[in-house]
């Protein structure tokens, strides 16, 4: 009997001490745009194993174009403009337009 509970008292300790390093649980899934990401409780986004400080929306006219078109990006930069954002959504031909996946990640567009 003693044994039991000194097992299970390790567990306990073992599971504490492991949930201390969690950085928070997901506080909402985002599916049906491009990718699913998800918002965290600490206010931060994660995708593709990457976490972001930011959700921008960023709308505007591209060139040529008959209607608005909004980027929905996770980022770790503040601000993009709307010209990086359909430029890096693929538009452009040169890989140097394009975010590397720490930087932003394209989960919406519409």
């Amino acid at each position: 009997m003693k044994r039991t509970a000194a097992i299970l008292l390790c567990l306990m300790m073992i599971i504490s001490i492991s949930a201390c390093g969690k950085s928070g649980g997901v506080k909402n899934t985002v599916r049906g745009g491009m990718k699913t990401y998800y918002e965290m409780t600490d206010g931060t986004w994660m995708c593709d194993g990457y976490t972001y400080k930011y959700r921008l929306e960023i709308s505007g006219r591209m060139p040529n174009a008959a209607a608005d078109t909004t980027f929905v990006y996770l980022s770790n930069i503040e601000e993009i403009t709307f010209e990086r954002a359909y430029m890096a959504a693929g538009i452009s031909s040169s890989t140097d337009d394009y975010f590397q996946p720490e930087e932003a990640v394209l989960v919406e567009m519409r």
